[in-house]
């Protein structure tokens, strides 16, 4: 299982979908902050909670992991996954699933530190690499009228050049 928030769903992301890919036949992909009402401030990630950090929708991020699995041939089941609530991963995540997690901050380790605790099988991918791109890069691309499609698989630009409410 890989999760995020997928704001939007970036070339970042799909390095990370195709190294869970690599070790699995199928993946679950869970989607952080699925509901805009029970998103919680987090200290080791301050910004992930605001509203302009989450511009997509629940099922407009469902839409682009759909097209970038469809695209890569990748089997993938999305679910909803509240990183913030580890009392109702049992009612998400199906059990003896491994966790694959790339740390890139101090959020990672937060995440890291509960996926043991709550017993998960954790597998970090690219151990030490940087990251090179973020959703905040793409969602300020958007905003400035900037190159964003290069940021994203063509999936998502598909579906996001598909959405009223975002400015392309």
């Amino acid at each position: 299982m890989i999760h995020g928030r997928f704001q939007p769903f970036h070339n970042g992301h799909l390095e990370y979908l195709r190294g869970a890919a690599a070790q699995s036949s199928e993946v679950f992909v869970g989607i952080t902050n699925p509901d805009p009402q029970r998103i919680k401030e987090e200290p080791s990630d301050p910004l992930r909670h605001l509203p302009e950090s989450n511009p997509f929708t629940y099922v407009e991020r469902l839409l682009m992991i759909e097209a970038v699995a469809e695209d890569e041939g990748i089997c993938v089941h999305v679910i909803p996954f509240p990183v913030n609530e580890p009392e109702l991963w049992p009612a998400y995540v199906p059990a003896g699933v491994t966790q694959y997690l790339r740390l890139f901050s101090e959020w990672g380790g937060t995440k890291l530190e509960r996926m043991r605790a709550a017993g998960y099988q954790v597998v970090v991918l690219d151990e030490g690499a940087d990251k090179e791109i973020s959703g905040a890069d793409v969602r300020a691309a958007l905003l400035s009228g900037g190159e964003w499609e290069a940021l994203v698989p063509p999936g998502v630009a598909r579906v996001i050049r598909s959405l009223e409410h975002v400015p392309v």
